[in-house]
């Protein structure tokens, strides 16, 4: 069935089993399939969710009806299976017609919510044996397949490497836009990490940096950075990477008490320069409505003193000191020295970085990196799955 007449969506819903019978009751509508599932739908639910044009501006596909507007003790007066679709007719006059593959899609019995919980993407969880997807510049920048199957290995694992980027400052630009487009930062549209004497950040010095996440002084970390290398003749300086919802979980596992603290109890974040002041109080670990780890808020070079109760401040001190003990656990790290044309791309709310110290006096070091917000990346794997 050809759905996208009967759904104001710009997505289509595969008939996955049809409708075979209804049964009113006061106050639900069920709906048996095929297969034999059984679908229990609220009356305000399907009035909620009516596609018609009077409900949804077929233009935008956005809901223009408010449930308050319609009876809280509304009962469907007759409902029918007709060529396939749930046709419900209302007081009022007011009929509802929905699609088969687009309800089955959106049904909330429990074995429906189950099915599509199994469903969701998976965060693949990696540690030192990781072996990272290496993607080509010049087919993430021609071939619409190539840049979707980029994406989806940026969004399960967090860490991904692109090759044959060319070397001229401003070339990240291209291939991050190949996405959306670039936030903006105090540190600019494109920043330069290169050791300077001025720096304003331990990034633009040649120290060892440990590892952290950008930014989480700010409200919404970004979600995804770009380190681009276009010189790298000095010693020293690879790049370390740690998968932080791998810690994370690990830690849940090895201490329930530790992982809770760093979940609950908030800590400030801080970064100051000569004209910019952000600091952000929040937990080093978030989870998602579903208790999975969503977000990893670190960088120990931009925290402020913790701030908790008496009897808190010793927990959150062990929590912290075994956080950071385990990123430096080798079980976890991978390491590598970025080359001139390659680039790295990854997940910052989650794929924490670090760098080790280099010899300024050895050699020219200029990387260039950007940010593209975690919403982005999943619009455009949307966009491109159509």
């Amino acid at each position: 069935m050809h759905t996208a007449a009967a759904v104001a969506d710009f997505h289509t819903y595969p008939l996955i089993s049809a409708l075979t019978h209804l049964e009113r009751l006061p106050d639900q509508l069920r709906v048996q399939w095929a297969d034999g599932r059984v679908s229990p739908f609220h009356y305000q639910w399907l009035r909620d969710n009516c596609p018609c044009p009077q409900c949804v501006y077929n233009v935008t596909r956005e809901q223009v009806l408010e449930i308050v507007d319609v009876d809280e003790d509304l009962v469907a007066l007759d409902a029918h299976i007709e060529q396939g679709l749930l046709c419900v007719r209302w007081h009022g006059g007011h009929t509802s017609r929905f699609d088969p593959g687009w309800l089955r899609a959106h049904a909330y019995d429990d074995e429906s919510r189950a099915e599509r919980l199994a469903a969701k993407p998976k965060s693949q969880l990696w540690d030192r044996a990781f072996e990272w997807p290496v993607f080509d510049y010049a087919a993430l920048m021609e071939d619409p397949a190539a840049l979707l199957q980029w994406l989806l290995a940026l969004r399960d694992s967090g860490l991904t490497h692109v090759r044959g980027v060319p070397t001229e400052p401003g070339s990240l630009a291209l291939i991050a836009k190949r996405i959306s487009f670039i936030r903006e930062s105090n540190f600019g549209v494109l920043f330069n990490v290169q050791s300077k004497a001025d720096a304003d950040s331990n990034a633009y010095t040649a120290f060892n940096l440990p590892l952290h996440s950008d930014l989480p002084t700010r409200e919404l970390q970004p979600g995804l950075q770009f380190l681009h290398c276009l010189v790298n003749d000095a010693d020293g300086g690879e790049s370390i990477f740690v998968d932080g919802f791998a810690i994370a979980n690990a830690l849940r596992d090895e201490d329930p008490e530790a992982f809770r603290a760093l979940c609950e109890i908030a800590v400030e974040f801080r970064n100051k320069d000569r004209h910019s002041d952000y600091r952000r109080l929040a937990p080093i670990i978030a989870l998602d409505a579903l208790g999975e780890v969503a977000e990893i808020r670190m960088a120990n070079f931009l925290r402020g003193p913790f701030e908790t109760s008496v009897a808190q401040m010793p927990l959150l001190y062990r929590a912290y000191r075994r956080f950071i003990a385990m990123t430096r656990d080798e079980r976890f790290r991978l390491v590598k020295r970025l080359n001139p044309g390659e680039l790295w791309c990854f997940d910052n709310r989650r794929t924490l970085h670090a760098r080790n110290a280099f010899d300024p006096a050895s050699g020219a070091r200029h990387f260039q990196g950007c940010y593209i917000d975690r919403d982005e990346l999943l619009s455009r794997i949307l966009v491109l799955q159509r």
